[in-house]
């Protein structure tokens, strides 16, 4: 299954810009991953959107919020019935256009805290290596 993460507005902070690409990096080595930062909702508009067998899944405050090990079993529950490609949507701090809400198959809660949303992106990236490690056996979540 590949990983398609569509991040609008960039990320400016140089740490939490390291720790996406160590997470994206841990994370190749279970799946393809691929991450597109959009300058805004107009550059977002303009992109070719990703397969449409694709699963799209909205990070929202409203959304399904999940433990570690019930995130892991969504996860191999979508590979498992034959999902290639998974899309999280992570807008900016004026959210995500209504436009791309309306592609969501799912909405996922990170936490019930308001995050920022660079910060937004460590925590999922952490949380996908989490699962996959975890579905893989790894040591890693004990």
């Amino acid at each position: 299954m590949k990983l398609r993460l569509i991040l609008l507005g960039k990320t400016r902070q140089r740490e939490l810009r390291a720790l996406q690409e160590d997470y994206l990096n841990r994370i190749r080595r279970y799946t393809e991953i691929e991450r597109l930062e959009l300058r805004d909702a107009r550059a977002a508009a303009r992109m070719a959107p990703p397969a449409a067998a694709a699963h799209w899944v909205l990070l929202a405050a409203e959304g399904r919020p999940f433990t570690s090990a019930e995130f892991a079993d969504w996860l191999a529950g979508l590979r498992d019935r034959g999902t290639r490609e998974l899309v999280f949507l992570c807008g900016a701090a004026e959210g995500v256009p209504e436009s791309f809400r309306r592609l969501a198959h799912s909405q996922l809660s990170l936490s019930p805290l308001t995050l920022p949303h660079e910060l937004a992106r460590v925590v999922l990236l952490e949380q996908l290596y989490r699962a996959f490690a975890l579905l893989a056996g790894h040591p890693y979540p004990r």
